[in-house]
């Protein structure tokens, strides 16, 4: 079983930056692709960034890609996204999941993750 807080959401700006950190209280953490979802209101959840176990590969939704950066520390069992040049379609609660499976392939569907955070909600005013 793995619990995953996230922390980090708030208020911000057209143009702004942000950082979501997700903590996991696993002690094989390391074994975790993580991943960074997202739901805006009357959407459905979307993907946003996954990261392999040792943080070699990565892999972004377009819509995010060249502006927010996904990153784990293994030691400190978290991972993290910075979130730079925001724009209000950002605007959503932010998830982060863990899947415990032996590939990654950039792992985009929410169904692969099997625990997941209780959101941190991020606003982006225009």
């Amino acid at each position: 079983q793995v619990q995953l807080v996230e922390s980090g959401g708030g208020l911000v700006q057209a143009g702004g930056s942000l950082r979501l950190s997700c903590a996991a209280s696993a002690r094989t953490f390391s074994m975790y692709v993580m991943g960074w979802f997202r739901q805006a209101p009357g959407k459905e959840r979307e993907f946003v960034a996954s990261i392999s176990w040792n943080g070699g590969r990565t892999y972004y939704a377009d819509s995010v890609k060249g502006r927010f950066t996904i990153s784990r520390d293994n030691a400190k069992n978290t991972v993290y996204l910075q979130m730079n040049s925001l724009k209000p379609e950002d605007t959503a609660v932010y998830y982060c999941a863990a899947d415990p499976r032996t590939y990654y392939s950039g792992n985009p569907r929410d169904r692969e993750y099997d625990f997941w955070g209780q959101g941190t909600q991020v606003t982006v005013s225009s």
